[in-house]
């Protein structure tokens, strides 16, 4: 699922100025307003299922190129793109996305941009034993000349999904740069990609997307006949910015990006097998080298800034991820 698209600059016409409330006035807006309408965010909803389908039906990438951004964006078309090649019929596997039962989790905030998250009920479970899983969407905007787009997108079983702190009967927004977390939102993407290279800090609980994955990448590392080498980076910018709600119990779910690098090299005489879905993807010719550029979604559990120098005090609940891009060499 994909397409990558910064976030759009908007000039401040108004001067920066403090309201009796403590709130800045950011891109001429005074108060804190919720960031849509339930309609509005229902209407979101169904726009992005139905261009989600057409897209998945036909292999066709610019069926929901408008309605997907940031990371989940750019997994979503590289996966179509590449699909568009393989099965240039379409799908003959496709099945409708249905996104039910949705609990629609809004903030109130000033200034662009706006966003939002569906809670919802999938058809797609991972497996029996999974079965209820959630789909948690992540809607965002930035002008009222803009469609909504997604995201994000964590699939989380239902005692997964964390109970999310209530103000004036509206969610509430952490800000990129909180300190009252064991780890601000704005340095999350730093520090996981940091865990992963040399599985420091300490802060991250033991799962599959954190001590599981480093021990993969590590027996993957030199097996015979090909040695693969991991590059991790931070995925922050315009609509790949992290996006953070706080909890009731005093932390926040963050959904955050980061970017990673996976170069298998082949013994002399040998080369490294190409997925198609990779290879559709692929620039420059394949002699013994194959480079491949990763985007990972991610969804956090992160605790109190009193709990930081906790062993689980950030727990990834979820991740996605996929191929944007492959070169050869």
């Amino acid at each position: 699922m994909r397409r990558r698209r910064p976030a759009t600059a908007i000039a401040a016409t108004a001067v920066l100025a403090l309201t009796a409330s403590g709130c800045v006035t950011v891109h001429g807006e005074l108060e804190l307003v919720p960031a849509v309408t339930r309609t509005e965010a229902e209407q979101a909803l169904k726009d992005f299922t139905t261009a989600y389908n057409a897209a998945d039906k036909a292999y066709d990438p610019a069926l929901d190129a408008g309605r997907v951004t940031g990371p989940l964006g750019a997994i979503n078309q590289a996966g179509l793109k590449a699909r568009s090649v393989t099965s240039p019929g379409g799908n003959p596997r496709h099945q409708p996305l249905e996104l039910t039962d949705a609990k629609f989790v809004i903030p109130k905030k000033a200034g662009w941009p706006r966003w939002f998250v569906a809670d919802t009920d999938s058809n797609r479970d991972r497996g029996a034993r999974r079965s209820g899983d959630r789909w948690l969407v992540v809607f965002v905007r930035n002008g009222t000349e803009q469609l909504w787009e997604a995201a994000h997108l964590a699939i989380l079983s239902p005692d997964e999904v964390p109970v999310f702190k209530q103000q004036d009967g509206f969610a509430v927004p952490v800000a990129a740069g909180d300190t009252r977390l064991a780890v601000s939102p704005e340095d999350l993407g730093g520090q996981y990609a940091s865990y992963m290279k040399t599985g420091e800090p300490k802060m991250f609980a033991p799962g599959a997307h954190t001590t599981l994955w480093r021990q993969s990448r590590e027996r993957n590392a030199n097996r015979v006949g090909l040695a693969t080498q991991y590059v991790d980076q931070t995925m922050d910018d315009g609509d790949n910015a992290p996006l953070a709600l706080a909890t009731e119990d005093g932390g926040a779910l963050v959904f955050f990006a980061h970017r990673f690098f996976e170069r298998q090299t082949a013994a002399q005489g040998y080369r490294p097998k190409v997925d198609p879905d990779v290879k559709a993807l692929m620039t420059g010719e394949v002699t013994n080298t194959v480079t491949k550029e990763w985007v990972s979604n991610q969804a956090a559990l992160v605790k109190p800034a009193a709990q930081a120098a906790s062993k689980d005090a950030v727990t990834i609940a979820g991740r996605l991820q996929g191929v944007t891009s492959a070169k050869g060499s």
